[in-house]
């Protein structure tokens, strides 16, 4: 599948690249995405939740009445999670959500998920740009040239840029990440996939291996 190569100003520079089949042309596997999906936001929970336990809770040790007689239920002291006020049985603790995936399963659901997005013809290529300073407005432009202001943007660049970075943090709708970083959530969450022609070569390094 070839592609043209825009430039920021949104039009075409002569010349197209050829997209990877054995990346952006695969059969699609449903089952790995949503296994990547999940392990991703598996790991994006804090996991931190708790509950103090009986021992946990800072109260008398006491027995509350005697064992027998009473004409009730037999109680120990008021750390008893059956009264008002005592820990919780089986209350949540601090845990890791996160999972194990094998490496070719995450390799399969990323190219799984470029290839939905080259289907829909949502992959723009764009020749390598960088900007003197940070300004959102500038960013805003590439975004207006391209014709995809209003979508949800996934900006892939080679390599951290604190400029380009810095002037898309604020937009709603657009993210900038370096291809080393290209997951399935983030693309398949975009409605168009904007990546520069240095990232294309260091996406195929990664997924071909």
């Amino acid at each position: 599948m070839e592609v043209s190569v825009l430039n920021i100003n949104g039009q075409e520079t002569g010349r197209k690249v050829t997209l990877n089949e054995a990346i952006f042309g695969v059969e699609p596997n449903d089952h790995v995405i949503y296994l990547d999906v999940k392990q991703y936001m598996a790991n994006q929970r804090q996991g931190n939740a708790k509950s103090k336990e009986r021992s946990e809770i800072s109260g008398s040790t006491r027995k509350l009445g005697r064992q027998k007689g009473g004409g009730g239920a037999r109680h120990g002291d008021i750390n008893s999670p059956l009264l008002r006020g005592g820990g919780r049985v089986f209350g949540p603790t601090p845990r890791d959500y996160g999972f194990k995936l094998n490496k070719k399963v995450k390799q399969l659901a990323r190219k799984s998920a470029l290839t939905y997005k080259a289907q829909e013809n949502a992959v723009l290529v764009l020749e390598d740009f960088n900007f003197e300073a940070p300004k959102t407005k500038d960013f805003v432009n590439i975004a207006k040239n391209l014709k995809v202001d209003g979508k949800k943007l996934l900006f892939v660049l080679p390599e951290a840029n604190k400029n380009v970075y810095l002037s898309a943090r604020n937009l709603q709708k657009a993210e900038v990440i370096e291809a080393a970083n290209v997951n399935t959530y983030k693309v398949l969450d975009a409605d168009v996939l904007v990546i520069t022609e240095k990232s294309l070569e260091t996406i195929d390094g990664i997924l071909n291996k």
